[in-house]
């Protein structure tokens, strides 16, 4: 199980200058990371709430939320080398300092970096739908992989997703909804959250008369778990 497909690495003179200026503070290679949980208190310098944003793209979007939230440290993992250049770019225009990335695989960052109940939030916003029936296999949102990520969530703890493809959408409601760890905020899809900036996908779907679909889920105390 893996969360991307590889892309081009090749980036432009911002993304190279953004990469070389900041990535060495606020970076890290997923698979060159020590054994064990990674330190997030330590890697932020301060200990506040963690949300995880999975596939960040060209953090257009990404940025905007990292600097309307700075009581969060924000942590985006992105296998896509341009994609966080691009990020790193636009976080400094914006003068954030709450941002952390990771380049690599989200599945070895949970399965392998990210203690059981530390996260606050993760957000999933339009991962690749992979619409042909034979690569459904492929979509990120699958019963193996909510289950990880739901035992990373604190309880009360949120997971985010977002699509604009509708059997996917509906696909993502059925396994949140079929994992134990989960409970729906919501009959059904959530309200669009005022403060997700409008992607350039969703912008996309309205042009092609798809309806974009949000649902949050909760991390709830499993049976026998706690008072």
């Amino acid at each position: 199980m893996v969360s991307y497909v590889q892309r081009g690495e090749r980036m432009t003179v911002g993304q190279q200058r953004a990469w070389d200026k900041h990535w060495e503070r606020l970076g890290r290679e997923v698979k060159a990371l020590p054994p064990g949980p990674l330190d997030f208190t330590g890697w932020f310098g301060r200990e506040a709430p963690v949300m995880l944003e999975i596939g960040s793209g060209m953090g257009e979007t990404t940025a905007q939320l990292v600097a309307a939230a700075p009581e969060l440290n924000y942590v985006a993992v992105e296998v896509y080398k341009p994609g966080l250049g691009q990020l790193l770019m636009r976080a400094e225009a914006l003068g954030v300092t709450n941002l952390r990335v990771l380049r690599g695989d989200a599945v070895d960052l949970l399965a392998e970096h990210v203690a059981p109940e530390s996260l606050d939030g993760v957000r999933i916003f339009f991962p690749d739908p992979w619409p042909k029936k034979k690569h459904h296999k492929r979509r990120l949102v699958q019963p193996p992989f909510v289950a990880l990520l739901a035992s990373r969530l604190r309880p009360g703890g949120t997971l985010h997703l977002a699509t604009d493809w509708e059997p996917y959408a509906e696909q993502m409601l059925e396994v949140c909804s079929d994992e134990p760890l989960l409970r729906n905020r919501h009959d059904g899809w959530a309200p669009r959250p005022e403060w997700r900036p409008v992607t350039k996908f969703e912008r996309r779907a309205v042009e092609e008369d798809r309806v974009s679909h949000d649902l949050i889920f909760e991390r709830v105390t499993p049976a026998g778990g706690g008072d």
